[in-house]
């Protein structure tokens, strides 16, 4: 293992030891989304402590991997239009409109560097409730939202457990990437308005996951499960 991803290892589990994690699996799981891409010289860290966290019991980590890192000399292969998309609309409540890598959001409504354990574990840390309770049948061809309080949007985010990269271009040519949960696609698949409903989806392939959430316009997590993860079924 190269010495700064030791090191990095090394103090993200000090700093969420430090920090108190509490896995609060009768609400929800606290879910993760680190901002990252592979021709960023700032992310492998960032990469590797969430990599830690999606192993953590009631955490549900996700990797969303932005395009505009994307250059001639190197094109991260998970990099989408979408999860810069989804960066934007959050830096409209955190940056004034300003994104940056890598950042982490927890729970739709705190942000941090994403390499900056210490904030990650302080903000995993906080009380947090859930609206409605999210679940997949046990072949996980299909997942109900619950009766509940509030407004949102129910989205389908399918994502890769787990890959490695060896990098030939860009500001980490020569490295290798570790990517965990890095997310493929993220699609709506309807709106929730307090009421119980239910989706036919299909189920993760062999190496993949799968994960609800239901968002509100704020950015709010108000419910969320996983699949095929450590946090699912």
């Amino acid at each position: 293992m190269a010495r700064w991803m030791r090191a990095a290892a090394m103090g993200v589990v000090a700093s969420l030891a430090a920090g108190g994690v509490q896995a609060d699996n009768a609400t929800r799981p606290v879910v993760v989304e680190l901002f990252t891409s592979q021709g960023c010289s700032s992310c492998p860290p960032a990469d590797a402590l969430l990599g830690d966290l999606a192993n953590r019991p009631g955490v549900l980590a996700l990797g969303f991997h932005v395009d505009y890192w994307d250059s001639r000399s190197w094109r991260d292969p998970f990099s989408t239009p979408e999860a810069t998309a989804r960066q934007r609309d959050y830096a409209q409540h955190f940056n004034g409109g300003q994104i940056y890598t890598p950042q982490m959001v927890v729970d739709g409504i705190r942000e941090m560097v994403g390499s900056d354990a210490r904030a990650v574990a302080a903000a995993l840390a906080a009380p947090r409730a859930a609206a409605t309770r999210v679940a997949f049948a046990g072949d996980g061809r299909s997942v109900t939202v619950g009766a509940g309080t509030g407004r949102g949007r129910v989205l389908l985010v399918r994502f890769l457990r787990h890959r490695t990269t060896p990098i030939g271009g860009g500001e980490n040519a020569s490295r290798t990437a570790t990517d965990t949960n890095a997310v493929e696609t993220l699609a709506v698949l309807g709106d929730w308005a307090g009421g119980g409903v239910s989706y036919t989806i299909e189920p993760p392939r062999q190496g993949e996951g799968v994960a609800v959430l239901v968002q509100a316009a704020d950015g709010q997590i108000l419910g969320a499960a996983g699949f095929g993860t450590r946090e699912g079924a």
